[in-house]
């Protein structure tokens, strides 16, 4: 018997089994990953987005911001930032309450050194633990 898995649940565990690799500035393999490099990966695993297209946090929210929610569910995207021209960090949604994310680092974290002093690697947290949430996108609306 075949059993076929849904894009959803093929990226809900291609991001648990990211969690714990270390983050890097701008990186975006299994070697390190950045916010929006982790993002990518899980996107491009389903063809959400092409394997050669690299989005920044602020790009990855100007392209599905027309897909905008009122809360977070599994699949979403939560964007934080100053506002919606201002984005500065991106997250999966696992639940209405946690997300998935590449976190902790900066800029100045390009080692696995630096992540080590920083604590930065993919981690679960809960998705209100800050409180510059620009707002929640599901890409999964889009076909």
């Amino acid at each position: 018997m075949n059993i076929l898995m849904s894009d959803l649940e093929i990226i809900e565990k291609i991001a648990w089994h990211y969690l714990g690799t270390w983050y890097k500035w701008g990186g975006d393999d299994a070697s390190g990953f950045d916010c929006s490099g982790f993002i990518c990966e899980l996107l491009q695993s389903i063809g959400k987005i092409g394997r050669k297209e690299d989005f920044s946090a602020q790009s990855l929210y100007n392209k599905f911001c027309y897909v905008k929610i009122n809360e977070p569910i599994l699949g979403a995207l939560v964007f934080y930032g100053l506002d919606e021209k201002h984005i500065t960090h991106v997250e999966f949604c696992l639940n209405e309450r946690v997300s998935i994310g590449a976190s902790g680092g900066g800029s100045h974290c390009l080692t696995i050194e630096d992540a080590i002093l920083l604590n930065a690697f993919i981690k679960i947290r809960p998705i209100y633990s800050r409180s510059d949430i620009v707002g929640f996108v599901n890409p999964f609306f889009l076909k």
